[in-house]
């Protein structure tokens, strides 16, 4: 479903991604799940920017985020190696977070995109659309 998917540069390709500062990684997948969302939505036949928008939120909220690496740790959906992957994302220490959530939260939610980000710079295009796949849109 990724439209960015088939990019012409695949950073990937020659980078071992266990050295990538693990925001970065957050960086990137709070980007490709946004554009997944805006797509899944888009699909659905919204057309509104106002009423996309507001959909998209919540989605994409640090709060939707956690939500959503919660089930997928519930139901047992990712591997050991994804598991470290959000880990490392949200044991990352910052100084400071968004004032509009909780400081666990805004953590599980970087962690959820330091994993979206791992698996789109590793061309692990199916793996990656099956966790899509597990949010409900």
């Amino acid at each position: 479903m990724l439209i960015i998917y088939d990019k012409i540069y695949l950073a990937g390709d020659n980078m071992d991604l266990n050295c990538i500062n693990i925001i970065s990684l957050a960086y990137l997948g709070d980007a490709v799940y946004e554009v997944y969302i805006r797509e899944k939505l888009l699909s659905l036949g919204n057309t509104k920017v106002e009423e996309l928008q507001k959909q998209a939120i919540n989605y994409v909220s640090a709060k939707s985020q956690c939500r959503i690496l919660n089930n997928l740790l519930d139901n047992n959906i990712l591997t050991n190696e994804e598991i470290d992957i959000v880990k490392r994302g949200r044991n990352y220490k910052r100084a400071s977070h968004p004032k509009n959530t909780d400081i666990i939260t805004y953590k599980m939610s970087t962690g959820f995109e330091a994993l979206i980000g791992y698996l789109y710079l590793d061309n692990q295009k199916e793996r990656l659309e099956e966790i899509l796949k597990n949010i409900e849109v």
